[in-house]
């Protein structure tokens, strides 16, 4: 059975975006939580800085929903890539 390339990879896209979100915004109001899941993700994404700000909140997030869209379109397309053909 093959798989929605663009189901998976718009649910990627919100998981991923949604746990930078939520660990960024958490991060404005307790500067102590995620910052180490923070500065590791701004070592990845360029112009994202693990900084105090709503607008370096929205880079992350930002980024985050690419990279999660397209890892799993990524993901999907392997996927079916390796499913066999139905008869």
């Amino acid at each position: 059975m093959r798989i929605s390339a663009k189901a998976l990879a718009l649910a990627s896209a919100l998981l991923w975006g949604g746990g930078v979100a939520f660990t960024a915004l958490i991060h404005l109001a307790v500067p102590s939580y995620g910052a180490a899941f923070l500065n590791f993700v701004g070592s990845i994404y360029p112009g994202f800085h693990a900084g105090r700000s709503f607008g370096d909140a929205l880079v992350g997030v930002g980024y985050a929903l690419l990279d999660g869209f397209v890892g799993g379109l990524i993901f999907a397309w392997l996927y079916n890539l390796f499913v066999p053909q139905s008869q």
